[in-house]
């Protein structure tokens, strides 16, 4: 398992070197995102459905670390090459000040943070 922190992620993101995929569920991802994230959430996780063979590295994230662990370990049991994940997740990419999309609360509006 490789272990990027949010700079990396952020650096390849922009390059275009890689596919973001945030294994949270709707309602966090509906709330607050990562610019560029595709969703695939672990409680419907299916390695077969990830966006590989783009030539770019896939990189999962989530809240904590913790689900795109478990994810990396069912792609790992599927044969899969995906092997990345974002340490610390939306917690550590937000705690970075990195630009994220967030719901207002006051508007319902997505406005685009950090």
């Amino acid at each position: 398992m490789e272990n990027w922190s949010p700079e990396q992620v952020d650096k390849a993101l922009k390059a275009g070197e890689i596919i973001l995929v945030d294994v949270r569920e709707p309602g966090e991802y509906e709330n607050e995102r990562i610019p560029g994230a595709l969703l695939l959430p672990l409680s419907t996780f299916d390695p077969a459905a990830l966006p590989t063979g783009q030539g770019r590295k896939v990189v999962l994230h989530c809240a904590a670390g913790g689900r795109s662990g478990k994810a990396l370990q069912a792609c790992a049991a599927a044969g899969s090459d995906v092997v990345t994940h974002m340490a610390g997740g939306m917690g550590a990419w937000k705690a970075a000040g990195l630009a994220y999309y967030q719901i207002e609360p006051s508007t319902g509006q997505m406005v685009l943070k950090g």
